[in-house]
């Protein structure tokens, strides 16, 4: 009976430690978003790009160098991967920053890091803005501060390099908007061919697309990109930030710019760039790992 009931505690115990890993957690409006929460150390809140490309691969792929140093909260948001959309369709950017704080307060959390992924730049600068006394540094891991400027300085003319005589008028219309111009691209570009504008090696592009199983993983989050709030250039608000800030970049990210950091000037930043694309965490394990390192003795 004794180890029996040593069985019944020890499974009880599993399980409570995997629900508090994984949850959902309710928003104010009743969206659930899917969280996990995964390392030791201190609290960093991840934030993906895309948009809508969740945070499943960042888990399964970046996990052991980012849980090596923090414990991550991976957050899929809303209308994203495994997070419900909500009723009202309410994707504001006001509407986002405040699940990233309810989440906080969710899990009882103090303050914590944030650390964004690519358009998750956009969203790290927003929450900033808003609750920066709830934040103790800022991670940048291949990200834009300003999606006009990444995408019409590089990502657009690396694209339409890619395509070649498809290009029309509208992408090639220097005075044209931005993400009109992009949809023009759009139909030409697959599985063949749009790897180039994030790495050099499609095989690091295969290997993120492989990591999520897209057959169970929501999209109506992607549908930010179309919203002008989106839009903003965020470098300008840079010089608020009096936290300790890690800015990694790719030099062949043609995704985000290879040049985009030099317009980039946070006062108390590493800024450090590596011989990669947009997936440094598989393409340069060890350049990542060791600007964490570097990072973490700055916020002691």
């Amino acid at each position: 009976m004794k180890i029996l009931r040593k069985i019944a505690i020890t499974m009880l115990l599993f399980s409570t430690l995997q629900s508090s890993a994984q949850q959902m957690i309710k928003m104010s409006d009743g969206t659930r978003l899917y969280v996990e929460v995964r390392g030791e150390g201190t609290p960093c809140l991840y934030l993906h790009g895309g948009p809508g490309s969740g945070s499943e691969w960042m888990q399964k792929l970046g996990g052991d160098i980012l849980e090596k140093h923090f414990k991550m909260i991976y957050l899929d948001q809303r209308g994203v991967g495994r997070s419900e959309s909500p009723r009202d369709s309410d994707y504001t950017l006001s509407r986002q920053i405040k699940d990233f704080d309810e989440v906080r307060q969710a899990l009882n959390i103090k303050s914590w890091l944030v650390l964004g992924h690519s358009f998750g730049g956009i969203l790290t600068m927003a929450y900033w803005e808003a609750h920066k006394n709830n934040i103790d540094g800022l991670i940048f891991m291949n990200c834009t501060l300003s999606m006009d400027a990444s995408c019409r300085e590089s990502w657009l003319p690396k694209a339409i390099k890619i395509i070649g005589s498809k290009a029309n008028k509208i992408a090639l219309d220097p005075n044209g908007k931005t993400i009109d111009r992009m949809m023009a691209v759009f139909p030409y570009l697959n599985n063949d061919n749009r790897w180039q504008i994030f790495t050099p090696q499609k095989k690091y592009n295969d290997t993120v697309n492989s990591a999520t199983d897209y057959s169970k993983h929501n999209s109506d989050g992607s549908k930010v990109i179309f919203m002008n709030e989106y839009w903003r250039d965020f470098r300008p608000l840079a010089k608020t930030v009096n936290k300790p800030v890690l800015f990694f970049y790719g030099e062949k990210d043609y995704a985000i710019g290879p040049k985009f950091y030099k317009d980039v000037h946070f006062p108390n930043m590493l800024r450090v760039g590596a011989d990669c694309g947009h997936f440094p965490f598989i393409e340069a394990p060890k350049a990542l790992d060791n600007a964490l390192e570097r990072y973490a003795k700055m916020l002691k």
